[in-house]
């Protein structure tokens, strides 16, 4: 196969390709030439940084493309229901990273409980800030609230269960495999946002912003959001309202509704622990998504 590398991949899975007998070429197209170059290509691998939307597929479509796949869990930088029009079958690696982003979503909840961003920076600046920064809180007793109970729900769940704190699940379904308990069971939406100390975001985009003006006035005063899934989940003007005004406590961020020029005010708050997207940067992660790349590739048919 003739394989497009849009946003990277590891390095040993590419090696791996070519010593099979694949063509693989590693090139970053713009939205404007993404489409017309895809007719050159058996399959596309991509990761967040590139939007396949109808206008690529249509551009692309009765050409020798014949296979989308995301290097990650999410798809819907997709146009999935353009493509099975067209003809053009979408795959993703849906377990590989899944534990690399639970991980980060638990840093961000420790950073934010112990002001460690704040203050490391602070530190870095040559000032010592011990009194301000030496009321955080413990996760032990607290209540958490898990938006979206899939692969990374599930495993955020247990990890937060495992340090001592109440799970509440959210989720449009409910896996029967998931076994519920005194610390860890499904809830109402309305129940989560009311009942939660913390709120952890591993969803999918929705129709419109899971956090927003609405739903932060059902949210318990000083709450803590954490939100690793997509950018969009969070209206960012009204998250930054909350942190000025108190409502909520403190935010950790690794999505952003502009990836490219973030909501430069949001990310610089005092409140706020952020990074540019790693959820899935672990040495381990990239090397389990080569290997769910390659066998894709490999079983193709």
């Amino acid at each position: 196969m003739r394989v497009l590398v849009t946003d990277g991949m590891d390095a040993s899975a590419i090696e791996r390709l070519r010593n099979d007998g694949h063509e693989i070429v590693e090139q970053f197209y713009e939205e404007d030439e993404l489409g017309t170059a895809l007719r050159d290509f058996d399959a596309v691998i991509i990761r967040s940084a590139t939007k396949i939307r109808e206008k690529q597929i249509l551009e692309a479509k009765d050409s020798k493309l014949k296979l989308i796949i995301r290097a990650g869990v999410g798809i819907d930088n997709i146009d999935t229901k353009a493509a099975q029009e067209a003809g053009i079958e979408v795959k993703n690696t849906p377990r590989a990273s899944s534990n690399a982003v639970a991980e980060l979503t638990l840093a961000h909840l420790l950073s934010c409980a112990r002001n460690i961003s704040i203050a490391g920076y602070t530190m870095r600046e040559e000032k010592w800030e011990k009194k301000a920064y030496s009321k955080g809180f413990e996760l032990e007793g607290k209540t958490a609230g898990v938006v979206g109970f899939g692969r990374i729900g599930q495993l955020v769940g247990a990890k937060l269960n495992a340090l001592g704190m109440k799970v509440m699940a959210y989720d449009i379904y409910k896996n029967p495999n998931v076994r519920e308990s005194e610390t860890l069971y499904y809830a109402e939406m309305d129940d989560v946002l009311a009942n939660s100390d913390v709120l952890c975001f591993c969803v999918p985009s929705g129709e419109k912003p899971f956090v927003d003006e609405e739903s932060l006035n059902k949210m318990k005063d000083g709450v803590v959001i954490i939100n690793t899934s997509r950018g969009s989940n969070i209206d960012e003007t009204a998250l930054l309202n909350a942190l000025n005004s108190g409502k909520v406590l403190a935010a950790g961020l690794d999505v952003y509704a502009d990836e490219k020029n973030p909501n430069w005010e949001l990310v610089k708050h005092p409140h706020v622990s952020c990074t540019p997207h790693i959820g899935a940067g672990t040495k381990e992660a990239q090397s389990r998504i080569g290997l769910e790349l390659i066998d894709i590739i490999e079983n193709y048919e």
